[in-house]
């Protein structure tokens, strides 16, 4: 059926449905209408389905899926084709549980290194992330699943994010905050856009004309979806008028400001159609999507060759690589207990996990010692360390494995300093002064 018959045969009242979700994840659905219901999911680095019904945070288990590296590691690589690569495995994940749209990439500005999601985004360089994200979206797209980049736009911190005013002048808009989402746009095809939270230059985003409507639609060409950030629709009325086809999550509310807006002449209905048209388009193009079985094994691996490909060795000192010939002790917890991602909405329930440790026994080394060497989230512990001096004193060689635990970067939060976690540098020194043959020297 034509989407003109479709939009033709709804009512008021479900027009204004349509335009917000179902419920935390989904869309509105008229079946006997011919309208599906499309399945929103997270998705930056790795699918992020819930398992069970979707709770009111959208933080419920999800369902395994591959945990690549995260957009930070990637950008390393400068490799396109491998980051399309990525997006196609993405998409087929997408596809194999049924969701119609990814919620990524990321590709905000790292303006500020403390700001507690960078590990989300790409660069401080908006061509780069440009590059990167564009490739995403065509291999994402190129499976019939829709990619939402996000957060559009200027959205470069986390606290206070939904009340947070971004200002600055046009130039620096354009060649930095806006240029990295105009290449995933118009190199990349992205179906759709989330706004995001903070207001920029004293408008929150999803009501920003100029942004929705002079840049975005107007000098961009965009014609997909905008998408408000979960809870990110402050004037629902007025983000329609700009051009923001969908609220999410579910509002009765926003249902109610549309149709008080209709009866008092302050929009007309067919803004509702244009962007009923859109949501339809939209479905159109993730119906086609082909829902199989993923190869895992593979996925893996393709994660496997991205770490790899993205990896940056700062200073080597002639150490790298080792002969395996050597000696060697293996200091810190996150030896045995990587962590491979930050926290909040993009946290991905991985189908395989490598630890170091692991791969460390099945190598070729005629002596591997090892243990944890400090305590995780901070804590001073003696006996720890008297274990990592014990074991160090017996190898020739010792790696540790320093960190972040898993709170340090996350959604909502920004970091308070750039620190490494004082009990893991006690360790590493002493450590350090112990091969120097310093241990003990004021």
């Amino acid at each position: 059926m034509e989407k003109q018959e479709i939009i033709k045969k709804l009512s008021k009242e479900e027009k204004a449905e349509l335009l917000t979700g179902r419920d935390f994840w989904s869309t509105a659905e008229f079946k006997e209408k011919g309208i599906r219901s499309l399945y929103l999911s997270d998705g930056p680095i790795g699918l992020r389905k819930q398992a069970a019904a979707s709770d009111h945070l959208g933080l419920n288990v999800s369902l395994p899926a591959t945990c690549f590296p995260s957009s930070s590691i990637m950008a390393c690589s400068w490799d396109e084709e491998l980051g399309e690569r990525i997006g196609e495995a993405l998409g087929e994940e997408a596809a194999s549980m049924n969701v119609d749209v990814l919620l990524g990439p990321g590709l905000n500005i790292k303006r500020n290194p403390l700001c507690g999601r960078n590990f989300e985004y790409y660069s401080e360089d908006p061509y780069l992330s440009g590059k990167m994200a564009a490739a995403y979206v065509r291999g994402i797209q190129s499976k019939g699943v829709a990619s939402c980049v996000k957060h559009f736009a200027a959205n470069n911190r986390e606290y206070r994010r939904m009340t947070s005013d971004s200002i600055m002048d046009e130039r620096t808009l354009r060649e930095l905050y806006l240029r990295g989402f105009e290449i995933a746009v118009k190199e990349g095809g992205a179906k759709c856009v989330m706004s995001s939270y903070n207001k920029v230059n004293g408008i929150f985003a999803n009501e920003n004309p100029h942004l929705m409507k002079d840049i975005l639609r107007g000098e961009w060409g965009f014609t997909g979806v905008v998408v408000t950030d979960w809870a990110g629709s402050n004037d629902r009325v007025a983000g329609l008028k700009c051009g923001n086809e969908l609220e999410m999550p579910g509002c009765k509310y926003g249902i109610e400001d549309v149709l008080i807006a209709l009866e008092k002449g302050e929009i007309e209905e067919s803004l509702l159609d244009e962007s009923i048209e859109r949501l339809l388009s939209l479905s159109e193009f993730t119906e086609k999507k082909e829902v199989k079985e993923f190869d895992k094994e593979a996925h893996n691996e393709l994660a496997k060759e991205a770490s790899e490909k993205s990896a940056v060795l700062m200073e080597n000192d002639r150490i790298l690589p080792l002969k395996g010939r050597e000696k060697i002790a293996v200091v810190g917890d996150f030896a045995f207990k990587p962590r491979y991602q930050g926290a909040g909405s993009s946290i991905v329930n991985p189908i395989m996990l490598t630890t170091a440790i692991e791969e460390l026994k099945k190598s070729e080394f005629p002596a591997i010692y090892y243990c944890r060497g400090f305590e995780r989230y901070g804590k001073k512990n003696k006996k720890l360390l008297k274990e990592a001096e014990r074991i160090s004193g017996q190898a020739e060689v010792t790696l540790f494995f320093a960190g972040l635990d898993e709170y340090s970067e996350a959604e909502g939060i920004d970091r308070k300093d750039m620190k490494i976690p004082e009990n893991q540098i006690e360790v590493f020194k002493d450590l350090i002064d112990r091969k120097s043959g310093s241990a003990g020297m004021p």
